[in-house]
């Protein structure tokens, strides 16, 4: 018996102790769970901080190369407003710095092509033509620092009419017997408060031209060349007033400035040199730079401003022909900012022009082209593609103190409506003769403060149908704009 009992009790104990030993392991469990965890957390905790830290010094770093980028930038248009003996070489350094982005952007109809740039009035355009180069872009004044929107033309017209002295079509005894204008014109101005346009006229005699590419005209101390145009206008208000064959205001002017060309709108086949040599074009248009910099010094009057490439919003583009289109329309922006995203859109542009296209007996009412450069994704309505099957509707509005556009264009899968406004006290009236001394507009309205909104749709799938969906809402600032009937 005792030995049972010793047994039992032994189990017993030994059970205890077993349960003891149990107790004590799950004890030790539990400790060592509580340790981990409290070592997770610590961890957890470590993780985190060096996440944050991290964090913070990616946003350190990235701040610190903004800042570093950005004042570089800063200082690289601030030079812009230095003496013009570093015009060229602070040039070439944004040039270097944005080259490579703009030529690997390039698709669609943002293909430069310098050969549409050059000289045209050859044949019979020679005797029955014009040409010119226009230019217009935003710059700040020195001592206020207002933006002002300017405009620089280079325009030629009937070569082989010239001589030695300029034949203006507008005098009297010229409409009278049919004698036609000759002469090389450079038109420049301002628009905004207190809008003007100033015309500096050379006769043929005196006009040196670069036939081939890239281009070049130059007539004494006014030149323009394919990244460059240098000149002065001046004329007294008297003279402008006691010289109605002049069509401008009085007024000064200067400039030497260098440009950039960075995305094109290239209308096709339609301005190709088989085509354009066969066909009697009423007015082609070429656009090598709806988004260009300009960079460099203006003089209006005894204000001097500054132009930056990185905010002069400017625009270069040609035309060339016999006469003008009727209806005249043209709209053009880069300055432009998304309402979704916002943000500003630092490459984009648009531009619309046309009216009633025609060359030789052919004519097309009611036809606009449409191009937009969405961050790089192009948008383009061209009635010379028709494969595209592009569709236009507008409408133009002159109010008593404004001037109003309203667009809608679209393909199959894109739609883009446009709408700007521009006030009338902002602009000019632009005044050109036709080759055959004929003023053909009653009013041709320009402007370069024109504001707005454009609306990008493209067609996508809801559900089983295809619906209209919004790309983005831009608003428009500093936007061309032209209106003649």
């Amino acid at each position: 018996m005792d030995k049972v009992e010793n047994q039992e009790a032994f189990e017993e104990e030994d059970f205890f102790e077993e349960g003891n030993a149990a107790e004590g392991l799950k004890d030790k469990v539990e400790e060592a769970k509580k340790g981990l965890a409290e070592k997770t957390e610590e961890i957890k905790a470590k993780v985190s901080d060096s996440k944050d830290a991290v964090k913070e010094r990616v946003e350190s770093r990235k701040e610190e190369v903004h800042e570093k980028v950005s004042t570089a930038r800063e200082e690289l248009m601030a030079k812009f407003a230095e003496d013009k003996a570093d015009l060229k070489e602070t040039f070439d350094e944004y040039l270097s710095s944005v080259r490579a982005d703009i030529e690997a952007n390039r698709t669609g109809f943002n293909v430069q092509d310098q050969s549409k740039n050059q000289y045209m009035l050859n044949g019979d355009l020679a005797e029955e033509g014009y040409d010119w180069w226009w230019h217009s872009f935003t710059g700040y004044n020195k001592k206020t620092g207002e933006p002002k929107t300017f405009f620089i033309e280079y325009y030629l017209i009937n070569p082989a009419l010239g001589g030695s002295e300029v034949i203006y079509g507008q005098l009297p005894e010229n409409q009278d017997v049919g004698i036609r204008p000759s002469y090389m014109m450079v038109k420049a101005g301002a628009f905004g408060d207190k809008p003007v346009q100033i015309h500096r006229f050379f006769p043929w005699d005196e006009v040196e031209v670069y036939e081939g590419v890239p281009f070049s005209v130059k007539a004494g101390d006014c030149s323009c060349e394919e990244n460059r145009i240098v000149g002065e206008v001046k004329l007294t208000k008297k003279a402008a007033k006691e010289h109605p064959e002049y069509m401008c205001d009085g007024g000064t002017m200067s400039w030497d400035l260098f440009i950039d060309k960075q995305v094109a709108f290239n209308v096709g086949m339609g301005t190709d040199k088989l085509v354009r040599d066969a066909a009697k074009y009423e007015m082609a248009w070429h656009a090598e730079g709806i988004k260009s910099a300009y960079g460099g010094i203006v003089k209006l009057g005894k204000e001097e401003y500054v132009v930056r490439p990185d905010d002069c919003y400017g625009y270069a583009d040609k035309n060339w022909g016999c006469s003008y289109t009727i209806p005249w329309i043209w709209l053009s922006s880069n300055n432009l900012f998304s309402r979704i995203s916002g943000k500003k859109l630092e490459n984009s542009a648009f531009v619309i022009g046309g009216g009633r296209p025609k060359a030789g007996a052919l004519e097309i009412d009611n036809q606009l082209l449409g191009a937009f450069w969405y961050e790089g994704e192009p948008y383009e309505f061209n009635f010379t593609k028709a494969l595209t099957l592009p569709k236009t509707q507008f409408r133009v509005v002159e109010g008593k103190n404004k001037v109003t556009w309203k667009i809608i264009q679209q393909t199959p899968l894109t739609k883009i409506y446009t709408s700007i406004e521009c006030p009338k006290k902002e602009m000019i009236n632009n005044n050109y003769e036709t080759p055959n001394g004929d003023i053909i507009h009653n009013k041709l309205w320009c402007g370069g403060t024109g504001t707005g909104y454009i609306k990008i749709y493209e067609k996508g799938l809801d559900g089983f149908n295809l619906e209209w969906k919004m790309v983005d809402y831009l608003e428009v600032s500093n936007c061309g704009c032209e209106y003649g009937e």
